[in-house]
C-alpha cells in the first residue's frame, strides 16, 4: 500500500545453456519412477474477467520519480535539487521498448497522483505541506493531496504537468502497452485540497459537520473538541527536523487512515493520512449506512471516471479491504461502462474474503501476498519451516476455483528486495520462485523495476531507513536500475554479466508464459513427492489440447532433483507429442517423446519442459 507494511539488454537465453552454471540447467537423465496425483484447477466463471489479447498479463511496476532519475548523489533526506527526480518525460520510447523486451504488457505508474511532499511548489499555487505530517522529503505516494492532479515532481514544466502525463499515456499506448495507476480510496493526506478539480466538484470535508464524530453525510470522521496532536516518538535528528515544530493545525482532529480514532495517533500509524467515511460507523459496531449513497461514494466514482476518460487502462486499488465491498460492487460496473476493458486490481491480505471481493466486489484480480508470496519467500530464504506444501495449498485450497484472478509477484514497493541482505542476498536464489509465480495460474504476474537486474535496495535513504526496500518516501537514485538505464539510453550496457544474465532469464521466462496456451488456459496436475523429491522440490504439469508443459523447481540449496517422470495417459492423449524442449533455454533435450521425461535438476534451479 505504500506505508511501512514491515510485516537485463541481456544475452539471448537460447544461445547458451550455461547462463547460470551454478544453479543448474543440467538435463542428464536418471530413472526414478514418479506417479501423479491428478488435481484439476477448477475454473472460476466471472463476467468481468479481462485478458489482454488473450495473453497472460505481465505488469511492470515503476515509480516515475525513481525510474527516470539519472542522479546518483544519494544524500539521505536530500532535496529534489540534490538527489534529483525522474519525470514522466524520462519514460521514453526507448525505455518502453526495454520493457517490451521483457514481454511486459501493462505498466503500473506508481505515485503518479499528486501527494503530500516537502518540496515547495507555492509559485504554482500549491500550498507547502507541513513536515509534521509528511513522511520523508518526497512524501508517500499514498498520502494523496489532490485526486484530480498529477505530482509536480514528475513534470519538466510544472504548469503543464497533466499534459506531460497524458503524453506518457499516449506514448505507452503507441507501444501497445497499457497503463495502470493507483487508486487510493481509504484515506487522503491531512493536507488534502484539490487545486485541479473540475468545476462544481465539492472537496472532501468541505460540507462536513465537524461537531459530529460520525455522520453518513460527512466525508471524514472527527474527534470533536480535541485538536490533532503530532505523534510522539523518540527524537532522531534528521535534515528535516528543523521543519518539524509539532504544531500541525487540525481542529477538531480527524480519524487517522488505519482506523485510529484518537486525536494523537502513534508514530507507527498512518498519521499523515485521514480516514474517509464510506458510511460505516466503526465506533458503533461497524454499522453500515449505505442507503442513501454516502457522498464519498459518488466523489470516488467521479474521480475514477475522470481518470478512465484519460485513457487509463487499470487501477491498482490500495488497501481495498478497508473499503466496503458494497462500494466496489456499486462503483466498478459504472467505471466499466466508460471502458469495459479497464481492470481493477485489489491490494488484499485476508484470504477469507478473497472470493467475496472477486464475486460480489467485482474485482478482476487480487494480490496473492498472504499465500503464494509468503510461502515462496520462506523457500527462497531457505527458512527451516519452508515447504513446497505452501504452493500446493494456495492453488488447491486457498484460491481454488479463482486462482486465475490472483496477481503473483516477488517484489513490489512494500516488500523487501530479493537481492537485499535481509531477504536472499542473491537474486538468482529467487528464480525457481519466479517460475512458479509466472506459471502456476493464468492471472497476472508482476515485476518491480530493478528486480530483473538484481537491485538490492541498499542504504538509509531517509524516512525509509535501511530496510531492504527501495524508498518510496525520498528522492533517490536506484543503482542497478541506473546501470540498465545508462543515462537514458536504456540499453543495459553498464550492467555486469550476472545482471545481463538475470535480465535475460526474466525475458525468456516471461516470453514463455505470455506465449503459452497451457499457462493461460491449461489444467494443472501435481507431481507428488516421490523418490528423492523433498519438501524443497515441486513439479506440476499445465496442459491443454494445444500444449503440454512440465514445470519442475528445486529450491534445495544442496541436493539435486533426479527423476524419471512418467506422464499419465490422461495427459498424453490430449495432444500429439512435441519435441521435448526446455523452454527456459530453448534446448532440445533429445528425449524420445513418450510415457516419461527424465530430469536432473541442480540445486536452486527450474525447468519448463514442453513435451
Amino acid at each position: 500500500m505504500g506505508f511501512e507494511l514491515k510485516s537485463l539488454i541481456g544475452k539471448k537465453v537460447g544461445q547458451a545453456s550455461n547462463l547460470f552454471p551454478n544453479i543448474g540447467f543440467n538435463n542428464r537423465a536418471l530413472s526414478l519412477l514418479l506417479t501423479f496425483t491428478m488435481l484439476s484447477l477448477p475454473s472460476f466463471a466471472q463476467k468481468n474477467s479481462t485478458k489482454m489479447n488473450d495473453k497472460k498479463i505481465v505488469i511492470y511496476q515503476l515509480l516515475p520519480r525513481l525510474f527516470g532519475n539519472k542522479n546518483n548523489t544519494n544524500i539521505p533526506y536530500g532535496t529534489i535539487e540534490q538527489n534529483g527526480s525522474g519525470k514522466f518525460n524520462d519514460i521514453t520510447d526507448k525505455a518502453l521498448d526495454g520493457l517490451k523486451e521483457l514481454h511486459v504488457n501493462y505498466v503500473w505508474y506508481t505515485g503518479a497522483l499528486a501527494h503530500a511532499s516537502l518540496t515547495d511548489y507555492s509559485k504554482y499555487g500549491i500550498k507547502v505541506d507541513d513536515a509534521d505530517v509528511v513522511k520523508g522529503r518526497a512524501g508517500s505516494p499514498y498520502a494523496v493531496r489532490d485526486y484530480y492532479d498529477v505530482d509536480p515532481d514528475l513534470a519538466v514544466d510544472v504548469k503543464n504537468r497533466m499534459k506531460e502525463f497524458e503524453a506518457l499515456v499516449k506514448r505507452t499506448h503507441k507501444k501497445d502497452l497499457k497503463v495502470i495507476i493507483d487508486f487510493i480510496p481509504n484515506h487522503v493526506a491531512r493536507s488534502y485540497h484539490s487545486y485541479a478539480k473540475p468545476k462544481n466538484v465539492i472537496d472532501f470535508g468541505e460540507k462536513d459537520d465537524v461537531t459530529k464524530t460520525f455522520s453518513v453525510q460527512n466525508d471524514f470522521y472527527y474527534i470533536p473538541g480535541q485538536k490533532f496532536l503530532v505523534p510522539q516518538h523518540e527524537p532522531k535528528k534528521t535534515p528535516i527536523s528543523a521543519l518539524q515544530d509539532g504544531l500541525f493545525d487540525e481542529n477538531p482532529a480527524k480519524a487517522t487512515g488505519n482506523n485510529v480514532f484518537a486525536a494523537q495517533p502513534k508514530y507507527e500509524d498512518w498519521y499523515e493520512t485521514i480516514k474517509l467515511n464510506y458510511g460505516v460507523d466503526y465506533q458503533n459496531g461497524e454499522k453500515q449506512y449505505f442507503d442513501p449513497i454516502p457522498p464519498v461514494w459518488t466523489k470516488m466514482r467521479d474521480i475514477l471516471i475522470f481518470w478512465a476518460k484519460k485513457d487509463v487502462d487499470g487501477f491498482r486499488c490500495d488497501m481495498a479491504e478497508m473499503v466496503p465491498i458494497a462500494f466496489w460492487n456499486w462503483v466498478i460496473p459504472q467505471v466499466k461502462a466508460v471502458n469495459a476493458d479497464i481492470i481493477f486490481i485489489g491490494e488484499a491480505y485476508n484470504p477469507e474474503v478473497y472470493r467475496q471481493y472477486l464475486t460480489e466486489g467485482k474485482f478482476d484480480y487480487l494480490y496473492d501476498k498472504v499465500g503464494l508470496y509468503d510461502g515462496l519467500k520462506k523457500l527462497i530464504r531457505n527458512e527451516p519451516t519452508a515447504d513446497v506444501a505452501s504452493i500446493k495449498y494456495v492453488w488447491q485450497k486457498e484460491s481454488a476455483g479463482f486462482g486465475d484472478h490472483m496477481l503473483r509477484f516477488l517484489e513490489n514497493h512494500d516488500e523487501e528486495r530479493i537481492a537485499s541482505a535481509g531477504f536472499a542476498g542473491k537474486p538468482e536464489l529467487a528464480l525457481p520462485a519466479m517460475v512458479v509465480s509466472a506459471t502456476l495460474g493464468a492471472g497476472p504476474v508482476m515485476i518491480y523495476f530493478g528486480q530483473e537486474v538484481g537491485e538490492q535496495g541498499r542504504g538509509a535513504e531517509g524516512y525509509g531507513g535501511d530496510d531492504n526496500r527501495t524508498t518510496i518516501f525520498d528522492y533517490w537514485g536506484i543503482p542497478s536500475h541506473q546501470k540498465w538505464m545508462n543515462n537514458g539510453l536504456f540499453d543495459g550496457q553498464k550492467l555486469n554479466d550476472a545482471q545481463q544474465n538475470l535480465r535475460a532469464y526474466y525475458q525468456q521466462l516471461l516470453k514463455v508464459t505470455t506465449q503459452s496456451d497451457a499457462v493461460l488456459h491449461g489444467e494443472i496436475y501435481e507431481v507428488p513427492h516421490t523418490g528423492n523429491m523433498n519438501n524443497r522440490m515441486y513439479a506440476f504439469i499445465r496442459y491443454t489440447g494445444k500444449q503440454r508443459l512440465l514445470i519442475v523447481v528445486n529450491f534445495d540449496r544442496a541436493q539435486t532433483l533426479e527423476a524419471n517422470i512418467e506422464i499419465p495417459d490422461e495427459i498424453l492423449k490430449v495432444k500429439s507429442s512435441s519435441p521435448v524442449t526446455d523452454l527456459l533455454t530453448d534446448i532440445k533435450l533429445n528425449i524420445p517423446a513418450g510415457m516419461s521425461i527424465p530430469v536432473k535438476l541442480s540445486p536452486v534451479s527450474a525447468q519448463v519442459i514442453e513435451f
